[in-house]
């Protein structure tokens, strides 16, 4: 078995010659290959990454012109391994090497994609409640198995990357791909450690940019919601205005008041200007993804 190791590197030069290392340490009985593709990052990655390339024949090094995100750089990897398995690590050691043999061990019974799952996760708080957020959107939106964890740190079988690969949109999230071609699915208990180097590069906006990616892209249910919404918002109108009838008429000299009325003309025109936005995601994005925006582009290559 040819084990394709795919990291998405950003700002880690102080840690990715040491990960390529570890992880061949780990992995002497297996047939290996790296492949590293820098997500536009501002250190000096790039020249690490590259001399890595050079002087190991195990690795595959490509550079992107910008920062595209995490999923398009695990995108251009998976499109550029030749290996029978993918494992995506992270470039920051949280993931630590020594686990992947546990991926590839269950891969081998004859799953298609084994995640990883931790026992205590080292993230910070807000990184934590974000992944959870995360999690229960995408058992809603992608019929995620409620058990499941959707980490970064996974084990895909060759034919699924095949077919994860056939996506073209400029916004992909490769977890949603998966759950299209798939159920066979397992996971995995693994350790999670501190970050060796640096910090998080998951701001608010880019939790936020995923989870939108996540509710457009990938889903239709969040219209679907907003339809079924209006069906009860039409069907309480029928019976408060039937009330209002009634109460005219038992009250005829009454006056109605106007505070609520106010307050119900605001609150459905706050529904509205939200619908309006989520179908204006939907047109966006789907105007992009028309207009052959791209999910990466290349600057170099070493291999």
């Amino acid at each position: 078995m040819k084990i394709s190791i795919c990291i998405p590197v950003y700002n880690a030069q102080e840690t990715i010659e040491d990960l390529v290392s570890a992880v061949e340490q780990e992995l002497q009985g297996y047939e290996l290959e790296f492949v590293l593709v820098n997500d536009g990052s501002k250190d000096k990655s790039e020249s690490v990454c590259d001399l890595l390339a050079l002087n190991n024949d195990r690795v595959r090094f490509i550079s992107l012109r910008r920062n595209y995100g995490e999923h398009n750089a695990v995108m251009c990897a998976l499109h550029h391994m030749t290996g029978d398995v993918a494992v995506i690590i992270d470039d920051d050691f949280q993931n630590p090497p020594e686990e992947i043999i546990h991926l590839v061990r269950e891969i081998e019974k004859g799953f298609d994609v084994v995640y990883s799952f931790y026992a205590e996760k080292k993230h910070n708080l807000f990184r934590n409640l974000g992944s959870q957020f995360n999690d229960r959107v995408a058992s809603w939106l992608l019929n995620k198995p409620r058990n499941l964890y959707l980490s970064s740190f996974k084990a895909i079988r060759r034919e699924i990357v095949d077919e994860i690969i056939k996506y073209k949109g400029p916004f992909p999230y490769v977890d949603g791909l998966i759950l299209r071609v798939t159920d066979s699915l397992s996971a995995v208990q693994v350790k999670h450690h501190q970050r060796e180097a640096g910090k998080s590069n998951y701001t608010a906006k880019k939790l936020v940019s995923l989870w939108l990616n996540v509710f457009i892209n990938f889903s239709i249910k969040p219209l679907r919601a907003f339809t079924l919404f209006g069906i009860l918002v039409v069907v309480l109108s029928v019976l408060f205005i039937i009330y209002l009838v009634i109460d005219k008429v038992n009250n005829p000299y009454e006056s109605q008041g106007w505070a609520s009325i106010m307050a119900g003309i605001t609150f459905f025109s706050g529904i509205q200007i939200i619908f309006l936005g989520l179908m204006s995601e939907y047109l966006g994005k789907h105007y992009l993804t028309t207009n052959n925006t791209p999910q990466w582009t290349i600057k170099k290559r070493s291999f």
